[in-house]
């Protein structure tokens, strides 16, 4: 199925200069497939800051471009269901490269024999998310494979957005100075979704906190708030963004741990899984960095917005160089690493 909404021709692809490579996040051994095998494949002896969204040059105009696959398990969860996750994984990431969400194509991968009423609860909430988010779908595909292969249904979008002019937004841009800010309480996504995987019933139900970010982005923006690097705080959670970063731009970044908000139900369930907060994912949540002397300010302007009402300072870029996240506890100084694989699979 295609749509096209009218809108002018399309710049050939050639024409376009790709300054940053998007790219899915994960955990260390995720980072280390996409730089060992697809960066080398696809950018070849360039250097490419991964982050969201690529942003792509054009004359006149530039546009962000992110894709993403969702294979979470169960489809339906407390608070949210892959149809939802899709559209607003998707925005999210253009949001986090400073873009506003326009188009989206999605792509569904159909398990034989999944009921009809399945899949129509499914783009039904996908139809409502992207409405909330402004964005139309555009295109997509549907394929069907035997029973047994996907557990149901796996879901790709692809997101297009625009990028206004003078926007730049990116982990090259993070400084000594900047303060790091989160936009409300960790985890609960994660946590959710394990929940009704492993049959968890804890005192209080924790729902995810799926949204879409572009409006507490635009708030930012719009508030003339000097924005250096956004992240979208998904697999592997605060601490995989946070690593990534502090690796690219090769600053050391320190956190106050009793700054860091997570719900009691939340730290509670951490505590009797096993689990770090700082690692779990999050799918309505994003880290900003901006200039200390602005941190007051914007995080004020996100309080003011009902998705990142709970916006908070973490912590600070201490130091150019060093490429580590050091966080403060009551026993003193203690590094942050993202994990070596996932510490929840199948949650996006």
């Amino acid at each position: 199925m295609t749509n096209n909404p009218g809108a002018a021709c399309p710049i050939p692809l050639s024409r376009y200069s790709s300054v940053v490579m998007a790219h899915g996040g994960g955990g260390r051994l995720m980072r280390d497939l996409i730089e060992g095998v697809f960066i080398s494949a696809f950018a070849p002896g360039q250097t490419a800051h991964l982050h969201d969204a690529a942003v792509l040059q054009g004359p006149g105009t530039r546009i962000a471009m992110t894709t993403d696959g969702f294979v979470v398990r169960p489809l339906f969860f407390p608070g949210s269901d892959i149809g939802e996750l899709a559209v607003y994984g998707t925005v999210n990431d253009l949001a986090m490269g400073g873009a506003r969400p326009m188009y989206l194509s999605a792509s569904f991968i159909l398990e034989e024999g999944l009921p009809i009423e399945t899949l129509q609860r499914v783009v039904t909430s996908m139809g409502r998310a992207a409405e909330c988010a402004g964005v139309s779908i555009v295109t997509g595909d549907t394929k069907v494979v035997e029973k047994g292969r996907c557990e149901g249904m796996y879901i790709a979008t692809t997101g297009v957005g625009a990028v206004e002019n003078g926007v730049a937004v990116g982990p090259d841009r993070v400084c000594k100075g900047d303060a790091v800010i989160v936009s409300g309480d960790l985890g609960r996504h994660g946590i959710a979704v394990m929940s009704v995987r492993e049959g968890f019933v804890f005192e209080a139900e924790i729902s995810s906190d799926c949204a879409p970010l572009w409006s507490p982005v635009c708030a930012l923006l719009e508030a003339g708030i000097t924005v250096h690097c956004l992240r979208d705080l998904t697999r592997g959670g605060l601490a995989s963004a946070l690593v990534e970063i502090a690796e690219s731009a090769d600053v050391t970044i320190t956190l106050d741990e009793a700054a860091i908000p997570v719900t009691e139900p939340v730290r509670a369930a951490c505590e009797i899984l096993g689990y770090d907060a700082l690692h779990v994912a999050n799918e309505g949540r994003f880290v900003a960095f901006v200039p200390a002397s602005e941190a007051a300010r914007a995080a004020a302007v996100l309080r003011d917005v009902p998705v990142s009402s709970g916006a908070c300072v973490v912590g600070s870029v201490a130091e150019n160089g060093g490429g580590q996240v050091l966080i403060e506890t009551v026993g003193g100084m203690r590094p942050v690493d993202m994990l070596s694989g996932e510490q929840l699979p199948r949650i996006c």
